[in-house]
């Protein structure tokens, strides 16, 4: 099946996200777009001997792009990524549907058949607003929640430094109940699924719209990753390495106009024996079950929400 701009486009907020992933590829660690409405702010060009010479802004549905020292030749996000990626026509569109995990022609759920392609290019927001929930400062045994944070932040706390060292050490202690004692004293956590008052089931503010699945003692993690990011009914919305090291989370978005929490749960650990030969951690079914934030500088977050 041929890919379209369209449907990339529509993927991609107008393709701000395209223009985003490439240039994080050179630029890691920085802040690399920022919008003011529809328009960016300069920035590095990595074609241009990473002057701030690069102008994006979003021109009729599809972002565009300007160098003010005319360093490459003006054009679409198509044009920018065909000079990172070395590709274009289909090639390229099926690479950015594969690298930024667009899942355009993938099936969507349990309930519709696949991805369509939209014949008109209109997103409302330039960026999505990531689902909140629950923030709780160590130990485990604090079931009163800081205050509410949203999947980037989290993804930033995972991929900054604020537990690299309790996560190297963790992962050196050899004594099972040991370790899990270290765990609940040293680790701040979230309740991925929703907002609460206390850490409890019956005091949920808000369902997040979130689900996590905790997968343990994987013997390729960084195979499993890959699986989990190409899967045909869910799209990723994080995925990082639990604080033990073998093991990964994997949150992921459910409708619950469709089904309870709990009997989503059961289906996608249904499905997740079926297709992938896994068991999964049977306490991912209470709705303020506690995740813990480890350092982990390879965790993925939906491209949509940056």
């Amino acid at each position: 099946m041929e890919i379209s701009r369209e449907a990339i486009l529509h993927k991609t907020h107008y393709g701000l996200n395209i223009y985003a992933y490439v240039l994080r590829q050179y630029y890691q660690g920085e802040t690399v777009l920022s919008l003011s409405g529809r328009d960016c702010k300069p920035t590095k060009n990595p074609f241009n001997a990473d002057k701030p010479t690069l102008i994006v802004k979003v021109v009729d549905g599809c972002a565009t792009h300007t160098d003010t020292e005319e360093a490459i030749a003006q054009g679409n996000v198509f044009d920018f990524a065909s000079l990172h990626f070395g590709l274009s026509g289909q090639e390229l569109n099926e690479k950015l549907n594969e690298e930024l995990h667009l899942r355009i022609g993938h099936k969507n759920g349990f309930y519709t058949q696949e991805e369509s392609q939209p014949q008109v290019v209109a997103p409302v927001h330039v960026k999505l607003k990531a689902p909140l929930f629950s923030f709780y400062t160590k130990p485990v045994t604090n079931i009163n929640p800081t205050r509410d944070i949203d999947l980037v932040e989290a993804y930033s706390i995972i991929k900054g430094d604020s537990f690299a060292t309790c996560t190297s050490t963790l992962r050196s202690i050899q004594d099972v109940k040991e370790a899990r004692k270290y765990k609940a004293f040293n680790f701040d956590y979230v309740t991925f699924s929703g907002t609460f008052s206390q850490r409890n089931d019956k005091h949920l503010r808000k369902h997040s719209g979130l689900l996590t699945i905790d997968f343990d003692h994987v013997s390729d993690l960084s195979g499993l990753k890959a699986e989990l990011l190409k899967d045909q009914y869910f799209e990723t919305e994080l995925l990082f390495v639990s604080p033990s090291g073998d093991g990964l989370k994997w949150v992921i978005p459910i409708e619950l106009t469709k089904a309870k929490h709990q009997d989503y749960f059961k289906a996608v650990a249904n499905y997740i024996q079926h297709t992938y030969k896994l068991e999964v951690d049977q306490s991912g079914k209470d709705i303020s079950r506690a995740c813990f934030l480890p350092h982990d500088p390879q965790a993925f977050i939906n491209p949509k929400y940056l």
